[in-house]
């Protein structure tokens, strides 16, 4: 009797100790993955998304996939990241089949009122009456213009031309705007230089501008440096989509979105509608990345600033329990 007796406590013993650790046990959360194409708006959206999916929601982390723009498209399509925030789509020759296919889902439009193509400092057009800075193309007007001002940009590793900085290798922007160096012909009078990344092609506009010498290159609003400095988009041959990606037309002015991989919504049903409602605009994060530059701020930090600065967009964003969370969160 003893035996069974103890047979059926460590029998109860093992049953309490099994579904006592399953009811402990932490369920698992599901990771979501955006893109990192490697620039800073897309970076700062992904900061505040970051922020407030794993704060508002209990469900879910969130990281993000670096590599060039083209390579995370296709991991969308494949499903291995989920998200790609201030998708430049008009720059993907792919895109408008692709969601078709519903290999890739519009969620919803981040910014309204987006611009990319080459710039030049206001200075060099107008001159700068209180930096002493006297206007050195006054008829510089378009992306033609630029083959009568060779001479004022020099490259100075070939003085013979001039130079303009592209965009950055893997980027589709860059794809395109060298295709547009081509048809323009201003590979003749000028060489196409790319520096690597966006750090360093805003350095050397920064350096410029600091210094009050020409510059002309690829430029994007919105960015810290759009921001900061007054800069001035050359005209282009209005948009013509059966031209755009052979580089004959501008760029076009874009609406800037959220796409996903077609797994998302099943996959996160109750971020879907965030997602959807999660908008800003070319002004509101260029002064943040403008802010970003100025104090030294990681994107994180900059992110919660950001968040902190613009509380009302917590209530456009999320229903007022979970916009409550992320306060709680910001101001732990």
């Amino acid at each position: 009797m003893k035996r069974k007796a103890a047979f059926i406590l460590m029998l109860i013993f093992s049953i309490t100790a099994v579904f006592g650790g399953c009811s402990g046990k932490e369920v698992e959360k599901i990771t979501i993955t955006a893109t990192n194409n490697g620039w800073d708006s897309q970076m700062l959206h992904n900061e505040i998304a970051k922020l407030i999916v794993e704060n508002a929601y209990d469900d879910y982390d969130f990281e993000v996939s670096t590599g060039s723009s083209t390579m995370n498209w296709q991991a969308m399509i494949t499903g291995d990241v989920d998200l790609d925030i201030e998708s430049w789509t008009d720059n993907v020759a792919t895109y408008p089949d692709d969601v078709a296919k519903g290999d890739i889902v519009d969620v919803g439009v981040l910014v309204p009122d987006s611009a990319q193509g080459l710039y030049v400092p206001r200075y060099v057009i107008e001159g700068d009456e209180k930096r002493g800075i006297k206007a050195v193309a006054p008829d510089l007007k378009t992306v033609e213009d630029l083959k009568k001002y060779a001479k004022l940009f020099p490259d100075d590793e070939n003085p013979n031309k001039g130079r303009i900085y592209g965009s950055i290798p893997g980027w589709m922007a860059d794809e395109i705007l060298y295709k547009k160096y081509e048809a323009y012909g201003l590979d003749e009078m000028y060489n196409y230089t790319r520096l690597g990344s966006e750090a360093t092609l805003f350095a050397s506009l920064a350096s410029a501008y600091n210094l009050g010498e020409p510059w002309v290159g690829y430029c994007y609003e919105p960015t810290w440096i759009s921001g900061k400095l007054d800069l001035v988009l050359l005209e282009d041959a209005p948009y013509d989509p059966e031209l755009y990606l052979e580089g004959k037309c501008g760029f076009p002015k874009q609406e800037l979105k959220i796409v996903s991989s077609s797994k998302f919504a099943e996959k996160a049903p109750d971020l879907l509608e965030f997602f959807q409602k999660y908008k800003t605009g070319s002004q509101l994060i260029s002064s943040a990345l403008a802010h970003l530059d100025e104090t030294g701020k990681t994107h994180e930090e900059t992110a919660k600033w950001f968040l902190k600065e613009h509380d009302y967009l917590l209530d456009e964003w999320l229903p007022a329990e979970r916009a409550q969370k992320v306060r709680d969160a910001l101001n732990s």
